[in-house]
């Protein structure tokens, strides 16, 4: 037998339970840490100033989206979607689309990034067609699209053949591309001049800038037709995206779905002149509480021709008359901010800024990253700056670091 001294003790569970607790909280403590190293890494402030995508193709940039909790970048090359780190290094893609996959947004609660995704018979679904060598086809059929990014995690992920990929019908959109009008005394193709759909963005409601509640607003494509005077406002519908879990479909391009809400929740006309293919990028701005439109520059010589528009996010909606089929009709109507340049024959506000029209996301803190676009031995590529916002008269941002760029 064991001296007495040398036999096991009762176990003490009072000191077991403490040391068990304090063992809690220490890991608490350690994961809090990391979390708060993590979020302070990837802060606006310390993201990188400049990230490149890669060079991906004969087809541009088209959007951006950008994941700071994890550090991810999502780039939209018009027919695919990639996937890198906040250093550009490359993690995967979405391939197969054979439509348009436009301005991009991202939502971290879910881990989703929508995108607009447009099937139709003019020049840019033609060309698509074309190069994916498929016949030309009078599919008309315009999606949001919704990308379940935890997936991408290799080269070439098929579209159609993975789990990744839902898609939303709005039918809106495909009635007013179908529509003829009397504009004058002739007869034209697509209400509005709608040409699809491009930019996106979540956000809340006009006037509501404070409220939890968040929107999908997805900004109506406009043809630069000068020869008509019905195509001199960007549209932008609203949505509630809160069930389109439920409600979106796998993409099937051979037999494509229409699942998808009947109409908008509303539908507003925002009063610029006409842009060369509508609004390419629709940024909600949470430091502002203001909307941002990145256009092509309009031709029509009787307007100022911005580039850049930045949409009153804090007035609420409003009621107009405009022009359409030859009659008057009431729409609801959004501000566009009185700030930046003022034409006086018009009194439209906006800026001559280059870019954004390729990419641009606001990263909070007054900080964007915005795409500048470039083509490398004949492939398109794309570098995403940081810049601040500025919104003076004669400067819309300014360029953090890489000044020379």
């Amino acid at each position: 037998m064991l001296p007495i001294d040398r036999r096991l003790k009762p176990v003490n569970k009072e000191k077991m339970k403490n040391l068990f607790l304090i063992s809690i909280v220490l890991a608490l403590f350690t994961i809090g840490c990391q979390s708060q190293n993590q979020s302070q890494q990837n802060s606006p402030a310390n993201l990188p100033d400049s990230i490149y995508s890669g060079r991906h193709g004969t087809s541009h940039n088209q959007g951006i989206a950008v994941d700071q909790k994890d550090g991810f970048v999502y780039f939209s090359f018009t027919d695919k979607l990639i996937k890198t780190d906040l250093s550009g290094h490359f993690i995967g893609s979405v391939t197969g689309l054979v439509g348009h996959l436009g301005d991009l947004a991202y939502d971290p609660k879910t881990n989703t990034v929508y995108g607009s995704l447009e099937y139709k018979n003019d020049v840019i679904g033609n060309n698509i067609r074309k190069k994916h060598g498929l016949k030309q086809s009078n599919d008309i059929n315009f999606y949001i699209a919704m990308f379940d990014v935890s997936r991408i995690d290799q080269a070439n992920m098929d579209a159609v053949d993975n789990n990744i990929l839902k898609t939303v019908y709005l039918k809106e959109v495909v009635k007013d591309y179908k529509d003829s009008v009397v504009d004058g005394d002739r007869k034209v193709h697509h209400r509005f001049g709608c040409s699809g759909i491009d930019g996106v963005t979540l956000g809340p409601g006009f006037g509501e800038p404070n409220s939890k509640k968040k929107y999908i607003y997805v900004a109506y494509g406009i043809y630069g037709d000068t020869s008509r005077d019905d195509n001199d406002h960007q549209i932008i519908l609203k949505y509630d995206y809160s069930k389109w879990n439920k409600l979106g479909k796998e993409l099937t391009q051979k037999h494509p779905h229409h699942s998808g809400p009947d109409t908008p929740l509303a539908k507003y006309f925002v009063y610029t002149g006409n842009t060369t293919w509508g609004t390419q990028n629709l940024a909600y701005d949470p430091s502002t509480g203001n909307y941002l439109a990145a256009v092509y520059q309009g031709k029509k010589s009787q307007f100022p021709n911005y580039r850049l528009f930045v949409i009153d996010g804090h007035q609420s909606p409003g009621i107009a008359e405009i022009k359409s089929d030859n009659k008057k009709i009431k729409v609801k109507t959004l501000s566009l901010l009185q700030a930046g340049l003022k034409d006086p024959k018009t009194g439209i506000r906006g800026w001559n800024f280059r870019w954004g029209s390729t990419g641009l996301f606001p990263l909070g803190n007054g900080y964007f990253y915005i795409s500048h676009k470039k083509k490398v031995k004949g492939e398109q590529t794309t570098t995403i700056y940081k810049y601040k916002w500025i919104g003076d008269k004669n400067k819309a941002f300014k360029k953090i670091k890489d000044s020379n760029q």
